[in-house]
């Protein structure tokens, strides 16, 4: 029966695209877009037969006390463009068709098909040159706007949901927007913390916009981290912001901070001639690749030695943060691995700024929010695997950090 139907469906489609061009077929005015029109009245006609109990002109509905009572027009916005519907009416007015409800200017997928090319980093003006000229739709910036400004419920769920009592590995980092102030465009700084939980899956428990990056904000990061239900963190891995190691041990004592060592290569190779960058980079990959601490120190020493006449600053800079850097020489080599670098956190900060880049300056915080959240739910699709030899690296983490990994 159902390959009757089949060949039923496949005759008159055929005989429906029987010598029509693609433009006439797919073009602004074509098949398609009539087809939606009579698809979508047709679906209406169903809604109403179905709200008045009885087909239309059948005897069962006389007296019934409702009956239909014609049609009004409407323009809705759709994917295949601008449609105009004829949307049938009942004489007590209780009708109220699902498909296309009453004052609803957007089909369904519509609205969705807006917020997915605002979170691949289009503008408003983007998307409004974008829409008309696939599908022949006009719509306003402020339309686009308020489609948009939907997903700020789920930011606000989103930030607001609770953590897990303990996330074994958390980064902390942060990427800069420009954001219009009073008139004025200014840098602000985008909070990010991207924890890996005991699955060894990672999870972006957060972002804020700040004015400055400065631990006394991060300090505020933390505070609603714990008070979102995150009890331990075991190691947070960090770049040299001046205070972030107090700003971290104020609200979780006993998490192990430790400074990213590709920060730490990129911060130090700013003092250095561009002529000596590459010896200098191999001189210091002695020292963070040294199998345990003593041979680090002595890696240290003898890099100062070579190098502190004609660059001091790189010598001083590696003793000044040897105390949090001197932590990654204590793991073993699988949960070195995972806290070498920020690497997790500065993939997700490079698909941010693909999202931001296009864009002069952010009209204000809340639309910073809206392009940001809707370009991490959109990465973390692509979050499917735990991190690579995560189980070896949580047993390490299970004997080192005794007693504080949930068995």
């Amino acid at each position: 029966m159902a390959d009757g139907n089949d060949k039923n469906v496949d005759e008159l489609l055929d005989e429906l695209l029987k010598g029509k061009t693609p433009e006439e077929i797919l073009g602004k005015g074509g098949l398609v877009k009539e087809l939606t029109k009579r698809l979508v009245e047709r679906a209406l006609e169903g809604e109403l037969t179905d709200h008045l109990g009885y087909e239309k002109n059948a005897a069962s509905g006389r007296k019934t006390g409702n009956s239909r009572n014609g049609k009004s027009t409407k323009r809705v916005k759709g994917d295949s463009g601008e449609l105009e519907l004829e949307v049938p009416r009942d004489r007590d007015g209780s009708f109220d068709p699902q498909l296309v409800r009453k004052r609803q200017r957007r089909l369904p997928g519509f609205d969705e098909k807006v917020i997915a090319l605002y979170a691949r980093g289009m503008t408003t003006r983007e998307i409004q040159g974008h829409l008309h000229e696939l599908y022949d739709v006009e719509v306003s910036p402020t339309l686009i706007s308020n489609v948009t400004d939907t997903v700020l419920e789920d930011v606000k769920a989103w930030q607001s949901r609770p953590l897990d009592a303990v996330y074994p590995i958390v980064y902390l980092d942060a990427i800069h927007v420009k954001l219009r102030t009073s008139g004025h465009v200014q840098n602000q700084a985008v909070y990010l913390a991207l924890g890996v939980n005991l699955e060894g899956q990672k999870e972006l428990l957060g972002l804020w916009v700040g004015e400055t990056e400065g631990a006394k904000f991060w300090l505020s990061v933390l505070t609603e981290l714990r008070n979102r239900g995150v009890q331990d963190i075991l190691i947070a891995c960090v770049d040299g912001l001046k205070g972030f190691p107090d700003a971290i041990e104020s609200v979780f004592p006993k998490t192990q901070v430790q400074l990213c060592i590709v920060h730490m290569i990129r911060n130090s190779l700013r003092y250095v001639a561009w002529k000596d960058r590459k010896t200098l980079a191999a001189d210091l990959k002695t020292i963070y690749k040294a199998p345990t601490l003593a041979p680090a120190e002595n890696a240290l020493d003898a890099f100062c030695e070579k190098w502190d006449e004609r660059f001091p600053t790189v010598g001083k800079l590696w003793r000044q943060h040897w105390t949090n850097l001197s932590a990654f020489f204590a793991y073993p080599e699988p949960i070195r691995k995972v806290i070498y670098t920020t690497n997790a956190i500065e993939s997700i900060n490079s698909q941010l700024r693909k999202v931001t880049k296009k864009r002069g300056a952010f009209p204000n915080a809340e639309s910073v929010r809206k392009v940001l959240y809707l370009a991490i739910t959109k990465a973390s699709q692509r979050w499917t695997r735990s991190i690579h030899d995560w189980v070896a690296a949580l047993n390490q983490l299970s004997i080192v950090f005794q007693g504080r990994v949930p068995v």
